[in-house]
């Protein structure tokens, strides 16, 4: 994750750069910096550590509380008020994930993982309210702020956990390390900070429980994977989730 997000700072910084995006001050700048500590810091630092050992299916779950969890934060933040409509939503929402992953649920799984995994999900939402509460701001710019501050709280976090560092020696291993560098922190990263920016917290952290929707399609399309019909009932469900949140929040507006 420290390579990753090395290399998503160097870039990140030179495309903010050549956009001319305009940096955040003061109070938002605060709120930017503790985005960047909470997202790219805390998060993928727990999320990378636990997934050594906790199964993708129950990542997927624990991540799906994010909506609640947003929804919670941004009340005592004083960000949001609660939405009843949205809180149901978001809990119809976890109940689809983890439909979808029912068979990985039985699974043993070590709790200092399973922690590890909460946490992330925890830092994550928190990140999500700060960064709303600092306004619309330069997607760029706020990503070139995150991704250095990660990358070194990251790389500290291997220096205490005594992590043996080998770097990649082929194409095979440097390409998900490009793949993520690229496409999750250039690309993902940087629409979702600009959907934080434009939508509400709650409604921008349903983004993250229709992921696992996204990869069972593809996994079903591409390497044609055959999972029971429980798990498209349970995306139904995710789909549903969503779009009620969706159409709540344009009702909102109006």
């Amino acid at each position: 994750v420290t390579l990753r997000l090395a290399i998503a700072a160097v870039a990140l910084g030179a495309l903010a750069l050549l956009a001319g995006s305009r940096f955040p001050r003061g109070a938002a700048l605060r709120d930017v910096i503790a985005y960047g500590v909470l997202q790219f810091g805390l998060n993928l630092a727990f999320l990378y550590w636990g997934e050594q050992t906790v199964p993708s299916g129950i990542t997927a779950v624990v991540f799906a509380t994010a909506p609640l969890q947003t929804a919670l934060y941004s009340r005592i933040l004083g960000v949001e008020a609660i939405d009843r409509v949205k809180l149901l939503a978001a809990i119809v929402a976890v109940a689809g994930v983890a439909i979808i992953f029912a068979g990985q649920l039985n699974v043993g799984v070590p709790p200092v993982g399973l922690t590890a995994v909460f946490l992330a999900s925890t830092s994550a939402a928190i990140a999500v309210v700060l960064l709303h509460r600092a306004g619309p701001q330069s997607a760029w710019a706020i990503n070139a702020i995150g991704a250095p501050i990660g990358a070194a709280m990251c790389l500290v976090a291997s220096l205490l956990l005594g992590e043996r560092w080998t770097f990649p020696a082929s194409l095979d291993q440097w390409w998900p390390i490009l793949y993520l560098a690229i496409l999750g922190s250039l690309g993902a990263y940087v629409l979702f900070t600009w959907l934080v920016g434009h939508w509400s917290a709650t409604t921008a952290s349903f983004v993250g429980v229709i992921v696992p929707v996204i990869a069972l399609t593809l996994g079903a399309v591409f390497r044609a994977e055959r999972p029971p019909l429980v798990s498209f009932a349970g995306a139904a469900l995710v789909i549903a989730a969503v779009i009620v949140a969706l159409t709540r929040s344009r009702a909102a507006a109006h």
